[in-house]
Formats: C-alpha cells, structure tokens, sequence
C-alpha cells in the first residue's frame, strides 16, 4: 500500500501557480512511490475557529463549511504539504483559518499531526514570501510535524497563471522539499 501525502491547495485561482508548484511536487512524490492528493480550498469559504470547544469531545469542528471532510483526508495521510499564495505579506486568510483549525482537531484528538512529514511553499509575485513561511511554520512545529529542508527557503515567484514556470530555482527548491518529505516518510514507515 502506497503512503498519502496531502498537497493543501489555498489558492481560490483554478490552475493558478500555487496549483502549478503543488503539481509537480505531486509528480515528484509519485515518482518516489508515495500516493499524493491535492485538496484545494477553491471555492469554499472556511471559517475562522470560534473557541467553541467542541472539537474537544467531538473529534470534529463545529463549522460546518468543508474543513471537516478535508481533516478527515489529511488524519489519513504521513505527509501533508501546504501550498499557499500570498496575499498583503502573509499567507491567505482561509488557509490559515483551517491551519488554526487543524491544529485544534489535532490537539485534541490524539495528535495526529504529531510526526507527520510536512511543510509550507508558498507563491507570491513580489514579497511576503519569509513572513509567511515563518508564520506557517509555527503551525508546523506546534503540531508537532517533521519539516524537511530544501536547498532554499520553500517560495516560488508568480503573478500570472503559469509565472511560477519561470521561476527555475523556485520549482527545483519546491520539488526538491517534495522529494525529501518522501524520502522521510519512507525512512519512516517502509
């Protein structure tokens, strides 16, 4: 049985470059024998976290907008890889909503992202980029998942639909991570 990773799209642009990165990490894990699968935000409006506790004795989030079905196919998963565009220096608002509410589901509910092998790309025209790795990263580490490196930091340049391809070094450093998390999660679990 092949290992699931989980490529997190949080771009709402159908074939947009965070799509594009998330793709050839895609080929890259099925080239290393792993199962990946994109899971795209697109379309839904993910709610922030209220505090209600109810994740607590639930195994599930209160809010009823997708994120539910979508922690399901990542409790599945050893790996998890979240591609977020950039919006105003940081990472777009619904991705980090269900980060935060991941997070809580896990927490709560035997840890499941505990050991988990991960991390964060992200795609922006022009900056942002090391605020949002940074800010992403702390959702990685508190959740107790296992960050690989790259040879550079996980960012890849691009406004336009397909941008991202002329970023050379940026979707070598993306494809590159994607290869090290297979490489963990195989020295992992076989």
């Amino acid at each position: 049985m092949k290992h699931r990773v989980v490529l997190l799209s949080g771009s709402p642009r159908e074939g947009g470059n965070t799509e594009q990165v998330l793709a050839a990490c895609a080929a890259v894990l099925e080239k290393s024998g792993l199962q990946p699968e994109i899971v795209s935000l697109r379309g839904k409006r993910i709610g922030s976290c209220v505090a209600c506790g109810h994740c607590y004795s639930h195994g599930s989030c209160a809010i009823d907008d997708g994120a539910n079905e979508i922690f399901d196919t990542i409790k599945e998963a050893k790996g998890l890889i979240v591609g977020a565009p950039v919006y105003f220096g940081t990472a777009r608002g619904e991705v980090m909503s269900l980060l935060q509410r991941l997070g809580m589901i896990s927490m709560h509910n035997g840890r499941f992202l505990d050991g988990m092998v991960g991390g964060p790309i992200v795609v922006a025209r022009r900056g942002g980029h090391t605020a949002t790795i940074q800010e992403m990263l702390m959702f990685c580490f508190i959740s107790g998942m296992i960050v690989p490196g790259s040879n550079y930091w996980n960012m890849v340049f691009g406004r336009e639909k397909g941008d991202c391809q002329n970023d050379e070094e940026g979707m070598a450093t993306a494809c590159l991570f994607a290869a090290n998390v297979a490489r963990v999660i195989q020295a992992l679990h076989g």
